[in-house]
């Protein structure tokens, strides 16, 4: 894909992305309606005019989810099941995106097996983030758990695969998977354990930084695998 057309949808992203916080943090509901519903949308259209190669369809269902779980928190109520169905919605594109990683199977080491302790450290952070929820969770002890076990493994994934991938998309993913358990931790620290000012402003830049960067690193692998093959041939 060319420079120029990454650069108009990065700048389209953002730009809606701004808004978005705009509307949050001076609380205009339909601004923000609006605004959320176009993220995933723009998202989806920079992955799909970058040409659905190889395995990339599958992070572009992912999106497809995440839209889905965007709507459903958009009409979240106390009470309703809306919230599950937005964890749901999400909990299907972290396995999208499982899939996505586990489906590089270039000849290399995994970063996971050189340097273990990338794993005890998000294992524990996993675990330490359940147990902190897990008083104030009721009936979802098991929905959110399940949740955390999902999540803790798409970041394992986009490590695992590190040095599988070509540089800067192996950046692009890591940094986009730290951000997307970042986002979530943030959402469940305020939903169940204790709210916190500036919320919902975190959350959703966390969230947009995550998406951004995912399709950011499955255009820039794809381009920079054609490029390889392009020198090979001449």
């Amino acid at each position: 894909m060319k420079s120029s057309s990454i650069k108009k949808y990065t700048l389209f992203f953002g730009l809606i992305t701004l808004l978005d916080l705009i509307a949050v943090q001076e609380g205009f509901p339909i601004l923000h309606t609006l605004a959320k519903s176009l993220l995933m949308p723009v998202l989806a259209a920079f992955l799909y005019n970058s040409g659905l190669t190889g395995t990339k369809k599958l992070v572009l269902i992912g999106i497809f989810f995440s839209w889905w779980g965007d709507i459903f928190l958009l009409m979240d109520i106390p009470g309703s099941f809306y919230f599950i169905a937005g964890l749901a919605s999400f909990l299907t594109t972290h396995l999208l995106y499982i899939s996505y990683f586990l489906s590089i199977k270039k000849q290399a080491p995994s970063l996971l097996k050189k340097q273990p302790i990338w794993f005890i450290l998000i294992i524990g952070y996993g675990v330490g983030l359940v147990i902190l929820l897990l008083p104030h969770l009721g009936e979802l002890k098991i929905p959110v758990a399940l949740y955390a076990t999902v999540i803790s493994s798409m970041l394992l994934c986009s490590l695992h695969i590190f040095y599988k991938t070509n540089p800067p998309a192996n950046k692009f993913f890591v940094v986009g998977a730290i951000f997307f358990v970042l986002s979530d931790s943030l959402l469940a620290i305020n939903k169940f354990y204790q709210t916190f000012s500036m919320a919902g402003v975190g959350i959703m830049l966390t969230y947009c930084l995550a998406q951004y960067f995912i399709v950011r690193g499955c255009v820039t692998l794809d381009s920079s695998t054609n490029l390889t093959h392009s020198n090979r041939t001449v």
